[in-house]
């Protein structure tokens, strides 16, 4: 007898009034230490491992949507989006223009800076706890406080005291003190001679390890992929920086090839959350988010492919920003042929993120073709109309969704902020509904397994697939499973789900909802020697994320706060497709409403001035 067949109405004729929103709820085990390695053996077995993933994919409704559901969409293999209306309030900037430039142009879009708001004449330190911005950085360089060349050699000084703590969890996998000197030294004479490049001179920023940093190798957090791929130059968005005069200071730490939410890795370490060392800073751009909510740069670059730099900004507390897919160019990044991957920055404040957005925003020739951009823009916010544009923002919320969280401590938080919002500003927060939550998941599961079966499979079927940790190995098995029309059929429900969004933002501005739904998970000691594989936590940590990738919308994670353990909370808005200044804009605002709840981390380096903890 065979299977029921399932049929899907059309989504422009689905009925969201009778929609029913289903929680998360992942049916996989939690492993780590000698279960771990002995499930990942079983996955790789020809016969024992088809019936486990098998049985994954039934247990969680994969198999029933991919193979016994008819999906009348056809399908969309890369985000496609119509054409939006233009953003209020807005500067532009010029794709083509030097990196430079755009970034002079954003600095004049941002707010009066006041060095006496950041400086005590006592100490020089902000007061209250402030993170040091980047214009902090410019203001003492400029004032002939101190130079990049002193600043580095704080820098590495803190970095030998950070990377002799034990057990061993180096924020950077690659690092050459003398090249970071080199690259001050050049900065502090650029100063000296009254010629800095830009505000971005000076400037620590660290490079993910599965981005392109030349003379650094990119091995995308694994022992071996170097060996493979050399790097001969830097990646588009790297070069764009470093012709800004920002200090490239190495590649940071990451969860290896990105194939998880946490940070774990075995390789090299697992980074603590600097807020709490015994629990994770997420993934996989897990060091990137560390080096800047510990204070050692003010910037770094990540890869978002399903939540990846705005899961771990939102568990360290700072602000991570995924562009809209083909904002910016992958060239350089392991990640060049994907669809749900971009290059965004995780920084210590949103005007840092706009300053670090416009030096390395700019589509490939390619993407200019296939997806059309609009002109890149952004708010200006030294304009007095910038609180007027706030007002007429309205703001959508799935309520079931938004309070699917494991701690009400998160959704309060978010619920607290839209609240300040609205009285603050008037911006309206209107209930919408988001059909097919399952289905995005499963969407994007395939996707982003394909992709990355496609830069990986050639090496592993090499032999080298045994030198991956446990838990990309058991990722992988599973993804092999996945047949070529699983595929197809992912891409006929991305044209689904992007129907759906398309329609609820002729009604909004901008989604609203946490960006993850737990705060930082803690470490299993055994994990930290073999890894673990817990897609609970996982589903947890992504479940706000994913929506952003598979439709290649614009999205951002603010720190808003903490729950009762101390742990830092984000709220994420999306946006509409090429709408960045929208999101950039609303974030500034929530970024001042929360400004006094911020602290300190645990782990705190004053890299400006020398005082470490």
């Amino acid at each position: 007898m065979g299977k029921k067949k399932q049929v899907m109405l059309p989504a422009n004729e689905v009925d969201l009034t009778v929609v029913k929103y289903q929680p998360e709820k992942i049916e996989a085990p939690h492993l780590t230490g000698f279960w771990f390695k002995l499930f990942v053996k079983l996955m790789e077995a020809p016969l024992i491992g088809n019936l486990i993933a098998t049985h994954l994919k039934q247990k969680n409704g994969i198999t029933q949507m991919l193979k016994n559901t008819v999906i009348p969409e056809v399908p969309m293999f890369i985000p496609q989006f119509p054409l939006q209306e233009p953003e209020p309030g807005v500067v532009c900037l010029e794709e083509d223009g030097k990196p430079e430039e755009r970034v002079d142009l954003a600095f004049k879009c941002l707010p009066h800076y006041d060095p006496s708001s950041r400086w005590s004449s006592d100490s020089g330190e902000p007061f209250p706890f402030r993170y040091w911005k980047i214009r902090d950085y410019g203001y003492a360089y400029r004032s002939k406080l101190t130079t990049p060349s002193k600043v580095v050699e704080h820098f590495i000084s803190a970095m030998e005291v950070f990377n002799n703590k034990q057990p061993s969890a180096p924020l950077l996998i690659s690092f050459d003190p003398n090249e970071v000197r080199r690259q001050a030294a050049a900065s502090t004479q650029r100063f000296e001679e009254g010629i800095p490049l830009s505000i971005l001179d000076g400037i620590f920023i660290a490079v993910k390890d599965d981005i392109d940093c030349f003379p650094h190798p990119s091995k995308g957090g694994s022992t071996w992929f170097h060996e493979v791929r050399q790097v001969k130059t830097d990646a588009v968005s790297v070069s764009r920086l470093r012709n800004s005069g920002a200090i490239l200071v190495g590649k940071a730490n990451m969860h290896e090839f990105g194939m998880g939410t946490t940070g774990n890795n075995p390789n090299y370490g697992t980074p603590g959350n600097p807020h709490n060392p015994k629990r994770y800073t997420g993934g996989s751009s897990s060091g990137s988010a560390a080096i800047v909510a510990s204070g050692f740069c003010s910037a770094a670059l990540g890869t978002d492919g399903g939540g990846s730099v705005r899961i771990p900004a939102s568990l360290c507390g700072v602000v991570g920003l995924k562009t809209t897919f083909g904002r910016t160019d992958l060239k350089g990044s392991l990640w060049e042929a994907g669809t749900v991957t971009i290059i965004g920055p995780l920084t210590a404040t949103v005007e840092d993120a706009i300053l670090v957005y416009a030096a390395i925003l700019g589509s490939s020739p390619a993407d200019r073709v296939l997806l059309n951009p609009s002109i890149p823009c952004l708010p200006d916010l030294s304009s007095n109309e910038s609180s007027n544009i706030l007002g007429s923002l309205t703001l959508g919320k799935y309520t079931k969704w938004f309070n699917d969280v494991s701690s009400t401590d998160i959704s309060d938080r978010c619920e607290d902020v839209l609240n300040q919002l609205f009285h603050l500003y008037g911006c309206k927060t209107t209930e919408i509904v988001i059909p097919e939550l399952h289905e995005l998941r499963t969407a994007h599961t395939v996707t982003f397994g394909s992709e990355s079966l496609c830069l990986l499979n050639p090496d592993c079927e090499d032999g080298k697939g045994v030198r991956l940790t446990n838990d990309t190995r058991t990722n992988l098995a599973l993804f092999r499973s996945f047949a070529a029309s699983d595929y197809v059929s992912a891409q006929c429900l991305r044209r689904r789900i992007m129907f759906y969004h398309m329609e609820i933002f002729k009604k909004v501005d901008v989604i609203v909802a946490p960006t993850t739904g737990m705060t930082a998970p803690e470490i299993p000691k055994s994990a930290l020697a073999v890894g673990e594989t817990n897609l609970q936590v996982v589903a947890s940590l992504m479940q706000f994320a994913m929506t952003a990738n598979v439709l290649g919308l614009p999205a951002i994670s603010v720190p808003i706060g903490y729950d009762k353990q101390g742990l830092p909370i984000g709220l994420q808005l999306i946006g509409r497709p090429w709408c960045e200044a929208s999101i950039l804009r609303l974030a500034t605002a929530i970024e001042e409403i929360s400004a006094e709840c911020r602290k300190k981390p645990v782990e705190f380096y004053d890299i400006l001035k020398g005082n470490f903890n």
